[in-house]
């Protein structure tokens, strides 16, 4: 090779090397999530923090939407892809109208370890157990599962509707609500049951009442909750959708591994005032492809007694909407 051909061999290398450089780099797969602000979320401000979504190329939109009806809402209507924190019952109910809609990619097991619902009771209200919330005024998170579930649970120690008073309020209001009184006592979920506690406007009588009341056993796991995915995006974009999972998963295995260091991004992105977040209980996440038989039947257990109650129309198998990549 002669002196020229060396040289126009190192210019179109170099040219080469220019336009990669200066080649933009791949959009990212943009996933719009609805995101429910409780603790519960944990997992997806991880992911968001520690880039994890950012590693597979995942850019996510968040969209604040409280309580599960609204998530159930805009995954009918395909306005959002996942919602990272979806009510199991509520996913089930809504697999009912339009199967498939709710595809869970990982649950949440609250119990009384797990904390997360829980029955409070502000400050200067004579009770120490349920049985002494009879003649209450109490709220409830919002949602037709939690208030289900919490009568349920009244219902289980004797008391009856009638009984006491039960009313639904958004979760931003729950602390205030019990620092003014206007409730006697609430079915909450944390981090507000632990802000209340700091501030001294409330107590917990008794936290894990579904997995205690509702399963028979207080370490039982009561999968109540999930990040969900849609169909639509399964199917649509499939290599996204697993490539989100991925992410998820990396985030829910490093907050059931590193509680102490996952719970700093509760800060800014929950309800949870920073000097409140070291006390804030973790639910456990479990991937769907790491169900034992025992945990699907557990799961299976707490959505039977839905059917019971009335809140689903008909029996459902939860194993079919669990998502696996």
């Amino acid at each position: 090779m002669n002196r020229f051909e060396q040289s126009f061999e190192s210019i179109v290398a170099a040219f080469a090397a220019c336009m990669m450089l200066a080649a933009p780099a791949a959009a990212q797969d943009k996933v719009k999530v609805g995101v429910f602000p409780v603790s519960s979320t944990l997992p997806y401000f991880v992911a968001i923090e520690r880039g994890f979504f950012k590693e597979q190329n995942i850019e996510t939109e968040t969209i604040r939407l409280i309580g599960g009806p609204p998530n159930v809402a805009a995954m009918i209507t395909n306005q959002i892809d996942a919602s990272a924190v979806l009510v199991t019952i509520e996913g089930m109910n809504a697999n009912i109208k339009k199967p498939g809609v709710a595809m869970y990619i990982s649950i949440n097991s609250q119990n009384k370890t797990y904390q997360m619902e829980q029955f409070v009771v502000r400050k200067g209200y004579n009770a120490t157990s349920l049985k002494d919330l009879k003649g209450a005024k109490i709220m409830s998170a919002p949602g037709p599962a939690n208030v289900t579930m919490a009568k349920a649970v009244l219902a289980a120690v004797g008391l009856k509707e009638g009984d006491y008073s039960i009313d639904q309020l958004d979760m931003a209001q729950h602390v205030n609500a019990m620092t003014a009184g206007t409730f006697d006592a609430g079915y909450t979920l944390e981090p507000n049951a632990s802000t209340m506690r700091k501030l001294g406007v409330a107590s917990t009588i008794e936290a894990g009442v579904i997995a205690h009341y509702i399963l028979g056993d207080p370490g039982a796991n009561a999968f109540a909750a999930g990040c969900a995915i849609t169909s639509e995006f399964i199917k649509s974009r499939p290599d996204a959708a697993k490539r989100f999972t991925a992410a998820w998963e990396k985030a829910a295995r490093f907050v059931n591994e590193n509680p102490a260091e996952a719970r700093k991004y509760l800060a800014k992105n929950t309800f949870t005032p920073e000097d409140v977040i070291d006390t804030v209980p973790m639910v456990r996440y479990f991937m769907a492809k790491d169900l034992t038989d025992k945990d699907k039947a557990e799961f299976q257990k707490f959505i039977d007694f839905s059917v019971q109650t009335g809140t689903l129309e008909r029996k459902i198998d939860v194993t079919k909407y669990l998502q696996v990549f």
